[in-house]
């Protein structure tokens, strides 16, 4: 936990467990808070304001998003009284590697080129989950996966997808396709009443917003449907 106790002492005079530099070589960058990563790239604050404090500001000025702040000019992040050149392009450096590590990611994720290839993505990572899990994976225009999403986990008969929580995390991933999933822990492959309600809903909102939902899978570890595959992609009857 960030220390919000000592807003105006330098961070060399914080105990151990509180300065950000130790903290991470003893419990590891995973233990910081995005303020604290910030502090150490910041590395010293000024007379009135530690680099913690700067770095809550910084963040505070990118909406706290980091993605906000990858965004900034180098000039933007000198908005922050305490945050010369030299800090913001520290800081800008670094944001960037950020970057370049989600474009490598990126790369690295698969195209997909039909049902069988999403099949075969998704059942990896749910087929042998007890609990029914609901997701929603991303696609570029040219297809290939930008992000996987959990919407929700439910018990062992069901679980509810929220598709105005769908819709937003595919703006905010400036997604063209849209493939949804869930996995039957039975082992039953056919789709409820439900699934074809959502999946309804879910293909007629999301071209208002010039988007397509382009499947739904259902897997288990005995296969998977493929709402596509079936003809089942059509929006509610007016």
């Amino acid at each position: 936990m960030e220390n919000f106790n000592k807003p105006h002492t330098p961070i060399k005079q914080w105990s151990t467990d509180d300065k950000p530099r130790e903290k991470m070589m003893a419990r590891g960058a995973d233990a910081l808070s995005a303020a604290e990563l910030l502090a150490i790239l910041i590395n010293n604050g000024t007379r009135s304001k530690s680099a913690l404090d700067l770095a809550r500001e910084l963040l505070q000025l990118g909406q706290h998003r980091i993605s906000h702040l990858a965004k900034m000019s180098i000039k933007d992040l000198q908005k922050i009284k305490g945050v010369g050149p030299a800090k913001a392009v520290s800081i800008k450096a670094a944001l960037q590697l950020g970057v370049l590590l989600e474009q490598e990611a990126l790369h690295d994720q698969p195209i997909i080129r039909s049902s069988r290839d999403i099949a075969a993505y998704l059942q990896k990572r749910l087929q042998h989950e007890p609990r029914e899990v609901f997701v929603a994976v991303y696609l570029n225009r040219s297809h290939r996966v930008l992000n996987m999403d959990v919407i929700s986990t439910g018990g062992i008969t069901g679980t509810v997808a929220d598709p105005r929580v769908i819709l937003k995390r595919a703006l905010e991933e400036q997604a063209s396709y849209i493939v949804l999933s869930h996995n039957h822990p039975s082992g039953a492959l056919n789709p409820s009443t439900h699934d074809r309600v959502l999946t309804q809903k879910l293909t007629a909102a999301a071209k208002l917003v010039d988007m397509e939902v382009i499947d739904h899978i259902i897997v288990s570890d005995r296969g998977y449907y493929s709402f596509a595959d079936e003809g089942e992609l059509k929006e509610p009857s007016t």
